[in-house]
This record gives structure tokens, sequence and C-alpha cells, in this order.
């Protein structure tokens, strides 16, 4: 009986040696691949303003695929891409620098309202001015595979400023009143606080307030004195601290601050979005 343990106990160790080998001789090992090769249908954007075709292509990104080879041969997983698109001399570490993934495809292209929109909305740069950029792909499978970077593209670009969200004030000027502010809901708003209470304007679209707030309350954006009709108000959803806005007669108000102090009010009609920050 003690041999035919024994036994056993041989035959036994011998078979979870095997399937322990036969598993290690099964195991993908990634082999290596080739770092995609990226290039630009131009490398100088030809981006123009309305009423021109802003539906037109721009810019039309292209690279090789990286034949992920594992020991059992070309990869046929699917690959993903990492496009990132940064001003030049940033290293791609620029805070407002483009990304975005891209499932399979081994091209990308942009319109010129697409293209236009990631520069001046997404990466926050001048309008008016010439950029040099640069985009790079990375591809990444996954498992055991390692990341593959390609070469960097350059290109140059200016990105142009496109219709405001929100139509600007008529004749560049802005109040604020409600009974968020010391002066309550008047309109014409009396001295001090037509000018207490009114908007530096900092740009076609951009204007600011700095103003003491006691706490609470709403408020509503005119842009006449004495007239409620061309006012601007909050878009529902938003907060105290920042949101969207609107032209038009109507509710919400822009909801006043929880507790008293000075505040900087920041409205920008180009992306038509309003921030409260405390001063």
């Amino acid at each position: 009986m003690r041999t035919y343990i024994h036994t056993f106990g041989i035959l036994l160790s011998m078979t979870m040696l095997f399937g322990s080998c036969e598993k290690v001789e099964n195991r993908v090992v990634f082999e290596g691949g080739t770092a995609p090769v990226l290039t630009a249908s131009t490398a100088a954007v030809a981006l123009t303003p309305p009423p021109a075709d802003e539906s037109r292509e721009a810019l039309r990104l292209r690279w090789t695929n990286p034949n992920y080879v594992f020991n059992t041969g070309v990869s046929s997983h699917d690959v993903n891409y990492t496009l990132e698109i940064d001003v030049a001399g940033s290293n791609f570490a620029g805070k407002n620098k483009y990304v975005t993934t891209i499932a399979r495809d081994l091209e990308k292209a942009f319109t010129v309202f697409e293209l236009n929109a990631i520069l001046g909305n997404s990466m926050l740069l001048k309008f008016g001015q010439r950029y040099t950029l640069e985009a790079r792909i990375t591809s990444n499978l996954g498992l055991d595979a390692v990341p593959l970077r390609s070469n960097v593209v350059s290109f140059t670009a200016t990105p142009y400023a496109p219709p405001p969200k929100v139509e600007v004030p008529t004749n560049g000027t802005l109040w604020a009143t409600g009974n968020a502010f010391s002066s309550g809901w008047q309109n014409p708003l009396p001295s001090p606080f037509s000018t207490s209470q009114q908007f530096t304007r900092v740009s076609n679209t951009l204007y600011e307030l700095v103003v003491d707030m006691p706490g609470g309350g709403n408020y509503k954006l005119i842009q006449e004195q004495g007239v409620w009709g061309t006012q601007y108000h909050m878009i529902a959803g938003g907060s105290w601290e920042a949101g969207s806005l609107r032209k038009r007669d109507a509710e919400p108000g822009f909801i006043g601050p929880p507790t008293g102090g000075r505040y900087k009010i920041t409205v920008d009609f180009q992306l038509g979005i309003f921030s409260v920050v405390k001063q």
C-alpha cells in the first residue's frame, strides 16, 4: 500500500511539473514593435474665419502601424493611439496641450472649425497670432507591450476668433444689479452704484467687475440703464461660482456668493460663460 501511494505521488508530481512547463511554453511574450511614423498633410495650416467654409479639411495626420510582435506572431489586437498637440518648445508639457485617444485608425483629420476650436478654446491660444505647433502619436496595446512613440511633426497655424457664443453688449457697457448687491433691484442704478457696479470692458468679448457683495441674493446683467429687455441671465445648472449665460429677459438670475466679501465677476461672451472668484 505504501509503495502504491509513493508511486502515485511521483506520477502526480510529474504531471504538475509537465503542466507547469507547458504553461510557460504557451505564455504570450511581447517581442517588440516599430515606432509609428507620423506625417502631416501640410506644414502651414490655412485657418480662415467665417464666412469661409469652416467644414473644409485643414489638417490630416497619418501614421504607420506599429506592428506589435509576440512569440505567437504579429498582434491582431486593437491598438489605441494617443495624439498630442502642443506649442513648439513646450516639450508636450504645456498645461493646455490637446490630447485625444484614437482607436485602431491610422489617421485623424480636422476641419477648419475643429482645429480652430482646439487651438482657441482648448489650448487657449491668442486669436490672430501665428503659432508653430508640434504633434506626436503614442501607440498602446496593453498586455506586456510597451507604448511606442512616433516622431514629432511641426506645422504653423493662426487661430481666428469665431463669432461670440453670446451676443456682446451693443454699446460696450455692462452693469450688475440685484439683491446680491447693496443696490438691490434698481434699474436704472443711481449713484454711486452706477459706477461701482459697472463692468470694465477688457476686450470686445471680455468684461470684468470687482465689487463688494454682502452674500446671498441674486442678480442680473444689464447692458443699458433702465432697460430689462436686453439683459443677460444665467442658464439653469450654473452655480454662484461659474456657469453659462445668455441674452434673454427671463429667469433664473445669477446666484450671489454665500458669504460676504469682495469678488471678481468675469463674463466671457466669446465662450458664453461667467466666473466669480473671491478676492
